[in-house]
C-alpha cells in the first residue's frame, strides 16, 4: 500500500518525497533514479558560456544541430534491413532470415540501456553520456565487422544486437533530457530536434551502405561507418551541457528544475534568462517518480506508445524484404524505399513536435493512431493486388507517425510529470516499448518462419498478411486506449479554438441572407 499525501483539494503533494512504496520493486525504482544535488560552481558556470575554449558563445540553439548529429548516427539502426540478405548469404550461403533478428535484439538492449543509464546521465550530464554511448556503439560496429570477417552469426548478434544497441540507447537519452531543460517553452521543437536525426540518418546512410558494401566488402563497411559515426558524435557531445542553476527564459514565471546547484548564490539573475517565450508553457507537475509511475496516465500512454510504434518498429526491420519479395522490386530500388521513409521518419519527428506545441500533444498522437490503424486495415489488400504506389504511400503515413511518437512524447511526459521525470520515465519507457518491441518482432519472426515452413514461398503475400492483421489489433488497442488521457492544457486550448472556429462558421451561414 502507498502513503501518498495529497493537499486540501485531492492532488499530489508538490512534496517529491511525499510518496513512499511499500512495493519493492518500486522502491529500488525509486532508489535507482534518486538524483543527488549536483554542485556547479560559478567556474563551471562560466566556462559553460562558451565553446571551444573562449572563441565562441554558447546559446542554446546551437544545441540543436549538436542533438541532431547525434541522432543522425543513431538512425543507421533503421537501415539494419539493407544488410539482412548479404549477411545471411556471406554466413550461411542462402537466406536464412536470421539476420532481422539481430535488429531486435538491438532494440531490446537499445532499450534497457535506456532505461538504466538514465541516473548515471543526470548525474555526469549529457556530454559524458554521449562520449560513453558513442564509444559503445564504436566497438560494437567493430564487432561485428570481426564477426563477418569470421562469418560467425553468434558474434554478430553480440556484436550490434548487444554492444552497438546499449550505445544507442545511452547516446539517445542524452540530447533528450538536455534540449527538455534548456527548451521549457518550446518543448516540442526540443523534443523534435532531439530525435528527428534518427530519421535523416536512415536517409543517407542506407543509400550510402550498399555502395560501400560493393567497393570495400561487408565486414569493412562496419568499420568506416563506425569511424564515421565516432567521429560525429564525440565532435557534438562536447557542444551539450546542462542549464545554469535557476534558468529561466524571459516571459516565463517557472524556472528549470536542474538537478545541480550553484555552488554560491547568484544574484544576478539576467545574466540566466535568454530568447523571449513564445509558446505557452504547462503547468509545472510537482510529482514525485513514484507518483508518475504509478499514475493512471502513465501506464495509458505506455499502452498508447507502444500500440503506435509497433507496425513501424516490424516493418523497419522487413520493410527492404516486403519490396524485393512482394513487390519484385531490385535490392537499389528497395534501399531507396528504405531511404524515403527514413526521410518521412525525420519529417514527422521534427513536424508533429512542433505542432504540438499548439495543438496539444495528446491530439497529435490521436492523428498519428488513426494513420496507424487505416494503413493496416488495408495491409492485405494492397499486398494481395501488388499495389506498390498505395503501399509505399502508405508508407510515408506509418513512418512518419511512427517517427513522430517519438518526437512528441518528451514533451508529452514532460508536461504531465515535470522536467525532473524526464530522464526517468523516457528511459523507462523506452524499455518497455523496446522490449515489447522484441516480443512482437519474434513473434512475427516466428509466424513468418512456420509459414515458410509449410511451403508458402516467400514472395506470397499471406506471410506478411497474417502478421499485419495482429498488428492491427495492437493499433486499435492504442487507439481506444488514448481516450482515456487527461488532455493537456493546450489540447484543451486547441478544443476550445476548434470549437469557437465552427460556431463562428455556423454563426455567420445563419446571418448570411
Amino acid at each position: 500500500m502507498n502513503t501518498l499525501d495529497t493537499t486540501s483539494n485531492g492532488k499530489p503533494s508538490s512534496n517529491p518525497e511525499a510518496i513512499k512504496s511499500s512495493n519493492c520493486v518500486l522502491r529500488a525504482i525509486q532508489n535507482h533514479y534518486e538524483i543527488p544535488v549536483k554542485v556547479k560552481s560559478e567556474a563551471k558556470i562560466e566556462q559553460e558560456k562558451w565553446l571551444f575554449g573562449s572563441c565562441v558563445r554558447f546559446n542554446r540553439w546551437i544545441c540543436l544541430p549538436a542533438a541532431f548529429m547525434i541522432q543522425f548516427c543513431g538512425g543507421s539502426l533503421y537501415t539494419w534491413s539493407v544488410f539482412n540478405k548479404s549477411i545471411d548469404t556471406l554466413i550461411y550461403g542462402e537466406n536464412t532470415n536470421t539476420a532481422p533478428i539481430v535488429f531486435y535484439v538491438a532494440i531490446g538492449f537499445y532499450g534497457i540501456s535506456a532505461a538504466i543509464s538514465g541516473p548515471w546521465l543526470e548525474r555526469h550530464g549529457p556530454r559524458q553520456a554521449c562520449l560513453l554511448g558513442a564509444s559503445i556503439f564504436f566497438l560494437g560496429n567493430l564487432v561485428t565487422a570481426l564477426a563477418l570477417y569470421l562469418k560467425l552469426m553468434w558474434l554478430v548478434f553480440l556484436g550490434f544486437g548487444a554492444i552497438c544497441g546499449p550505445g544507442l540507447g545511452i547516446s539517445y537519452i542524452s540530447p533528450v533530457s538536455a534540449l527538455q531543460k534548456w527548451f521549457p517553452d518550446q518543448r516540442g521543437l526540443g523534443a523534435g530536434f532531439a530525435t528527428c536525426g534518427f530519421g535523416a540518418g536512415s536517409i543517407v546512410i542506407s543509400k550510402v551502405q550498399i555502395p560501400l558494401m560493393d567497393a570495400v566488402g561487408l565486414p569493412l563497411t562496419f568499420v568506416i561507418l563506425g569511424l564515421v559515426y565516432l567521429t560525429l558524435m564525440t565532435t557534438a557531445a562536447f557542444i551539450l551541457r546542462t542549464p545554469p542553476p535557476n534558468y529561466e527564459v524571459v516571459g516565463s514565471s517557472l524556472p528549470v528544475t536542474t538537478t545541480e546547484s550553484p555552488s554560491k548564490s547568484i544574484t544576478n539573475s539576467t545574466e540566466l534568462r535568454f530568447e523571449e517565450i513564445k509558446h505557452p508553457v504547462e503547468e509545472k507537475r510537482n510529482m514525485s517518480l513514484i507518483e508518475a509511475l504509478t499514475s493512471t496516465d502513465f501506464k495509458i500512454m505506455m499502452v498508447m506508445f507502444i500500440g503506435n510504434i509497433s507496425y513501424g518498429l516490424i516493418l523497419a526491420s522487413r520493410l527492404s524484404n516486403i519490396i524485393t519479395d512482394v513487390f519484385g522490386k531490385t535490392p537499389e530500388e528497395a534501399a531507396t524505399v528504405v531511404s524515403v521513409n527514413g526521410a518521412l521518419n525525420f519529417v514527422g519527428r521534427l513536424s508533429f513536435s512542433i505542432i504540438s506545441d499548439y495543438v496539444g500533444r495528446k491530439n497529435c498522437f490521436l492523428v498519428m493512431l488513426t494513420c496507424q490503424v487505416v494503413s493496416l486495415g488495408c495491409f492485405s489488400t494492397m499486398t494481395n493486388t501488388n499495389a506498390f504506389w498505395p503501399f509505399f504511400i502508405s508508407m510515408w503515413f506509418v513512418t512518419a507517425t511512427y517517427g513522430a511518437s517519438f518526437g512528441v512524447i518528451p514533451a508529452f511526459l514532460t508536461d504531465k510529470f515535470g522536467p525532473e521525470n524526464i530522464g526517468a520515465l523516457n528511459g523507462i519507457l523506452m524499455f518497455v516499448c523496446r522490449a515489447s518491441g522484441v516480443i512482437e518482432g519474434l513473434t512475427f519472426t516466428c509466424i513468418f518462419n512456420s509459414l515458410l515452413d509449410s511451403g508458402i514461398p516467400p514472395t506470397d503475400p499471406i506471410v506478411y498478411n497474417v502478421n499485419a492483421w495482429w498488428l492491427f489489433g495492437c493499433a486499435c488497442v492504442g487507439w481506444i486506449a488514448i481516450s482515456f488521457i487527461k488532455p493537456t492544457n493546450q489540447d484543451i486550448k486547441f478544443y476550445s479554438f476548434v470549437k469557437r472556429f465552427f460556431y463562428y462558421r455556423q454563426t455567420f451561414k445563419v446571418s448570411d441572407p
